[in-house]
């Protein structure tokens, strides 16, 4: 028999072994004699109160044993002579995509066009440091996709899409924290990803897999409306009839590539704005409700969302003790991201805060047709850019002068290392979004207190929330319309985030599987 019971304890106590199992037992009301096993399931923060508490979700084994933790590495084959699957890109998706084609077994071969996850720090080094942007080794292209170097936040709320267990137990298998196993909001952290992903190449490996780093695929081999294969770097052929394309939401040759064969590709939502950063500290005294952080909790965060004018404005990949990071893929172009670090210990908070782009923003692109909303995108990274010093230097201002539309006289110290272009965004974000923007923080104000502050900067442009396309496929066979090519990830426009770019792969591999 088991029973789940809830209980909460003080932040000093949310690993003390004994305390949470005194707690359990008292709760459950169970003889502790019978008791096999005490484990925590899953924990949060409480923050409602005036003491902020960890509420936590206890799993008791009466009379039984626990079942036998799986271990998902001990499944997988040697495939080294079996049959090949293409994989275009190693970020979430394709590895997973490949972990589980080798649990099948079959024989993964991956191309990706970035460097392996060592090799690329030195590119995103040339960018913090110089403003050098190699476009296929930054933060979005390389080893790992745009999460390896962004956080690494592990939370989706696609739940009903795929084996969210599974995923998290592998990524410990390969040298993650048990801890994300039972956060409400995993996260691992852009110094540790790197290993973990490093590793995981080496499963691959090591069962009979590949993987080509700075393999560009410059085109896809179709013959009578089936893949074939893929060239790589314009020279190299490699052919496969089953083809998994897992590119990233900035991978926007391949959406070119779509246009120039006639095949199907469609417009499809996407959010647009700024990305705003306070000091940690601050964001620490709302949340917790403390003069200072309790030492036992960790760096706050928030989430916001508001309607403006019909639209939504919303908060988007919030790093708590982060920092905010250029995401160019390309030069003559600024965009910003965030990340944080395992022990989010920067004195600075960051989020996104975006606004819904619509078909009325698109107007002057309406040529564009569906690739109108890239277009778009393209034309404010373009303009945040060209208001710069040619170097990375962000456009920003302080948050209350953005939203009372004035030129800050100074900045705040930010982490944002190529450093900060003080000038107004009104000139150079859509008027709409701006608008909505500047209602939508007077709104997050109210629901914090001391969230509007003249301390908090605003830095453009967080741009690249998802994918302005999407590639069609089939509900039940997950295929296109190109017979063995199988769209994956966030960048066909099926995914948003980590662990919904994994759980795509998954899925996308067993359909490959059930097609050979």
């Amino acid at each position: 028999m088991r029973k789940i019971v809830e209980i909460k304890v003080l932040p000093k106590d949310v690993d003390n072994k004994e305390v949470i199992e005194q707690k359990a037992i008292g709760k459950s009301k169970v003889n502790p004699k019978d008791i096999t096993k005490i484990e925590v399931i899953k924990r949060s923060i409480d923050a409602r109160g005036r003491q902020p508490m960890y509420f936590l979700r206890v799993e008791l084994f009466i009379n039984e044993s626990p079942d036998q933790e799986i271990n998902f590495l001990e499944k997988l084959k040697d495939v080294s002579k079996s049959k090949e699957v293409i994989i275009i890109g190693a970020g979430p998706a394709g590895y997973f995509a490949a972990l589980e084609l080798i649990e099948l077994g079959m024989k993964p071969i991956i191309f990706e066009r970035g460097k392996d996850v060592q090799a690329r720090r030195k590119d995103l080094r040339a960018i913090q440091q110089f403003g050098i942007v190699d476009k296929d080794s930054n933060y979005c292209f390389g080893e790992g996709g745009a999460g390896t170097y962004s956080d690494g936040k592990l939370y989706t709320r696609s739940h009903k899409r795929g084996n969210i267990y599974k995923i998290l137990k592998l990524l410990v298998e390969h040298g993650a924290k048990i801890s994300i196993m039972i956060d409400a909001h995993p996260h691992i952290g852009s110094n540790k990803l790197p290993v973990i992903i490093s590793n995981i190449r080496k499963t691959i490996l090591k069962h009979g897999g590949e993987v080509h780093f700075e393999s560009l695929v410059t085109d896809i081999i179709v013959k009578n409306k089936k893949v074939k294969g893929v060239v790589i770097n314009e020279t190299a052929e490699h052919f496969s009839d089953k083809i998994i394309l897992a590119t990233g939401h900035s991978a926007r040759d391949i959406y070119y590539m779509y246009r120039e064969k006639g095949w199907k590709i469609e417009a499809k939502p996407f959010a647009l704005g700024i990305r705003l950063e306070h000091p940690q500290p601050l964001i620490d005294q709302i949340q917790y409700n403390q003069s200072q952080r309790d030492e036992f909790l960790p760096a706050a965060s928030y989430k916001l969302v508001c309607q403006v004018e019909g639209r939504g404005v919303f908060s988007f990949c919030m790093c708590p003790g982060g920092l905010v990071v250029p995401a160019a893929t390309n030069p003559g172009e600024i965009v910003v991201n965030g990340m944080s670090l395992s022990r989010r210990d920067s004195p600075f908070a960051n989020s996104g805060i975006v606004v819904a782009v619509e078909e009325r923003d698109l107007i002057d692109f309406k040529e564009e047709g569906a690739f109108a909303g890239l277009a778009f995108q393209k034309h404010v990274e373009q303009e945040m850019f060209n208001a710069g010093d040619g170097s990375q230097q962000a456009p920003a201002q302080r948050m209350t002068d953005f939203v009372k539309g004035k030129v800050s006289n100074n900045l705040p110290t930010s982490s944002y290392i190529p450093g900060l272009n003080n000038v107004g965004l009104d000139s150079l974000l859509p008027q709409d979004i701006s608008n909505r923007l500047k209602k939508g923080l007077l709104q997050f104000g109210k629901k914090m207190r001391g969230y509007y502050t003249q301390e908090a900067v605003a830095i453009g442009v967080e741009s690249r929330t998802s994918s302005p396309l999407k590639i069609p496929r089939d509900k039940e066979t997950l295929m296109s319309d190109i017979e063995g090519l199988y769209p994956c990830g966030e960048g066909a426009g099926y995914a948003g985030g980590i662990l919904s770019a994994a759980m795509d792969g998954q899925n996308i591999a067993r359909k490959v599987f059930e097609k050979v």
